[in-house]
């Protein structure tokens, strides 16, 4: 495998461009407000969309300007790139007339979308999902509880996973979903903010509940059946954003670091805080490698799961250890800082879109049928 890889022409343009527009909307008492009073930012999202920062058709501008909108602050970054939420999805699999009337409006940004997988029940098991689309007099009929839904009470539309025929066996429990575009005022959709999260507060989250509600058959994303694969498809791409997000966190906590210590900090001369320095640097700069080789092959159609598991799960663990020790040496004058927020907002780069757990299953499963696949090409 060639480990060649080469960013845009334009990235660092791109890169430059969201560096500023973070540092000058992305104030500090701006972004306290929004994390207190867990409001969405929509007059932020309008600036960036006008700014032509959000654009799944760059994706490579998308990755790197979610690295630095998050090396600011992460929940207002977040916010506002995560408003087309899904649209891989519906760009890859949806036909024109579902594109024009859905995905048109979302790249606009007259629009949003939310993405509706997980359930109390089922979080990184994408499988055991239990919501149900069934027939009943000829209609479609969709009842089901999703939980912890990003843009679940703000959102237009939602891409929602539901099983609509029973697996075949236990080892193919992933068979017989569909994906399906619900409008979040339709009747029988209720949705119900969840408030007091520990980080990422001015991202809005909800709990989605779907009681008899019809969807017309035109409403199906691709091939009934197919739900699975096209959300296993989407993962793929948005693991690599997730890395972005904790790759520019820890970058942020070791820019308030240095800060700190570049006006007197009483612990910076110590050899720990120099070590401490070498290594976060290190670490950051590993997960921005790994993160970038990833998404280089998920862009150009040709996605490698374990490098992506690899990207998602060590710029993670990258972020909450930066954070963690960056936090330790500042005490509490971190606590007067936005390294407070960023402390506070890494946790969730463990958890979504996978939790760690998960992602070290992928690679390792994915290391032991390539070693088995070589053992049988050899015989």
């Amino acid at each position: 495998m060639s480990l060649d890889f080469n960013l845009p022409e334009d990235a660092e343009e791109v890169r430059q461009k969201a560096r500023k527009f973070a540092n000058d909307e992305f104030k500090d008492e701006i972004a306290a407000k929004y994390d207190s009073e867990e409001h969405y930012p929509y007059e932020l999202r309008k600036k960036a969309f006008d700014a032509g920062l959000v654009r799944i058709d760059n994706p490579w501008g998308v990755l790197l300007t979610m690295e630095e909108f998050c090396r600011v602050d992460p929940g207002l970054g977040l916010s506002i790139l995560a408003s087309v939420f899904g649209s891989e999805m519906l760009l890859l699999y949806g036909n024109d007339e579902q594109k024009q009337k859905y995905l048109e409006p979302v790249l606009k940004g007259s629009k949003i979308s939310g993405v509706a997988v997980t359930e109390p029940g089922a979080g990184s098991d994408v499988a055991g999902i239990s919501s149900r689309l069934d027939q009943a007099d000829g209609e479609l009929v969709l009842n089901g509880q999703k939980m912890f839904i990003t843009n679940g009470t703000i959102a237009d539309f939602f891409y929602v996973l539901a099983r609509t025929s029973p697996p075949p066996s236990k080892e193919k429990r992933h068979h017989g979903m569909s994906l399906m575009l619900v409008e979040r005022e339709w009747p029988g959709v209720s949705v119900n903010k969840l408030k007091g999260k520990l980080g990422m507060r001015a991202t809005d989250t909800a709990e989605i509940k779907f009681e008899g509600v019809k969807v017309p058959r035109e409403n199906i994303v691709g091939e009934t059946g197919k739900g699975f694969y096209y959300v296993m498809t989407f993962f793929n791409i948005s693991r690599v954003y997730v890395a972005a997000q904790s790759v520019g966190i820890a970058q942020g906590a070791l820019d308030e670091l240095l800060n700190y210590i570049k006006n007197g900090g009483p612990r910076a001369n110590e050899e720990s805080t120099q070590f401490v320095l070498a290594e976060s640097a290190s670490k950051i700069e590993a997960a921005r490698l790994l993160t970038y080789r990833a998404a280089s092959l998920v862009f150009q159609f040709n996605p490698d799961p374990a490098l992506t598991s690899m990207a998602k799960y060590f710029s993670a663990e990258v972020a909450n250890a930066v954070t963690d020790s960056a936090l330790e040496i500042m005490g509490q004058r971190a606590m007067l800082t936005r390294l407070e927020r960023l402390y506070r907002d890494s946790k969730i780069t463990e958890i979504w879109e996978g939790t760690s757990e998960i992602e070290k299953l992928v690679i390792a499963r994915t290391l032991v049928k390539r070693a088995m696949q070589g053992d049988q090409n050899a015989q």
